[in-house]
């Protein structure tokens, strides 16, 4: 039996879509397709800061212009709510002042939304593997799956004789076993298959180890077999891969060959953050993929409690 919150994660009832407006074109046909799957109601929000509310006079002297500033998010989000509506889908909006980041999770508390839109930017060359700061201190801060949606992500074309993939990379840690059986109940509301995933290092003892490389397949089998369990909601397919390689390499370049649309990432609240971005995993995954990227911090995951201790037990 899966906890009351762990069915509204899967199926979203009130989707927070954080926008700065310059993404609004990127992230819409993200946030109408989740809203017309799910029947959620969407809030779009847009957070102004002091910078954002600098003004240029006739002199070119610069002068705080809230107002105007205010004015124009709203008539901005305005349109797009319009736009919305004309797909019968249920839309408000939401202007206000202050930190974005903390204003964003002030609104996903106060208006208790189960999922969290937003996109992440490039700053040149070597920003690509940044978030900007609005989305990182977001991705910290908030206890809930967000979803981001990279420059390079876009609407997978429509096939009739393809079924719809979720890829979920895994640690095989027990942090992403919950993370694990969200992706299961999302593939099987998407009536989608579920590639577990998992990348060993280019070198260490699994690299001229075949006892090692069977060892890891045959507990990604066991949590490929326990995320499956009727009891945890799902009831789709679920597939096993090994690979050797880069992680973000890897998790990209299958995500590309099977056409996912959709990445579900677990992570640690120091794996997430501070180990993994080491090597940039986390943020070259989120700046260079084609699909939107789901992830849920290990801090969210005590609503799973119950159905991660089944799944546990299994393995």
């Amino acid at each position: 039996m899966m906890p009351e919150s762990a069915g509204r994660w899967a199926h979203p009832s009130v989707i927070l879509v954080a926008t700065d407006l310059s993404d609004m074109d990127r992230l819409i046909p993200f946030a109408f397709q989740e809203a017309a799957e799910t029947s959620a109601r969407l809030i779009l929000l847009h957070v102004l800061n002091a910078s954002a509310a600098i003004a240029v006079d006739a002199v070119g002297m610069p002068y705080y212009d809230p107002a105007s500033a205010l004015d124009y998010a709203a008539k901005t989000l305005e349109s797009w709510r319009s736009l919305a509506h004309q797909r019968s889908l249920s839309c408000d909006i939401l202007v206000r002042e202050g930190n974005p980041a903390q204003q964003i999770a002030a609104a996903a508390r106060q208006f208790k939304a189960d999922r969290l839109l937003l996109g992440t930017r490039s700053r040149g060359k070597v920003s690509k593997l940044l978030l900007g700061s609005v989305a990182e201190q977001v991705l910290r801060s908030v206890n809930l799956p967000v979803m981001t949606v990279g420059p390079e992500a876009h609407l997978p074309v429509e096939s009739t004789d393809k079924q719809k993939v979720v890829l979920h990379a895994t640690t095989l840690r027990e942090a992403s076993r919950p993370s694990a059986a969200l992706a299961c109940q999302i593939a099987t509301s998407q009536k989608a298959r579920l590639v577990l995933l998992h990348v060993l290092p280019e070198t260490g003892v699994h690299q001229d180890s075949p006892e090692g490389l069977e060892a890891t397949a045959a507990e990604l089998r066991a949590l490929a077999e326990a995320t499956g369990a009727s009891e945890l909601g799902c009831s789709t397919c679920v597939e096993p891969r090994v690979v050797q390689g880069n992680p973000s390499i890897e998790i990209l370049a299958t995500a590309q060959e099977l056409n996912a649309g959709l990445i579900v990432l677990g992570a640690t609240q120091r794996s997430a953050l501070v180990n993994l971005t080491r090597d940039r995993t986390i943020y070259r995954v989120l700046a260079h993929a084609r699909c939107p990227v789901l992830t849920l911090r290990e801090a969210a995951t005590s609503s799973f409690a119950e159905a991660s201790e089944g799944l546990a037990m299994q393995l």
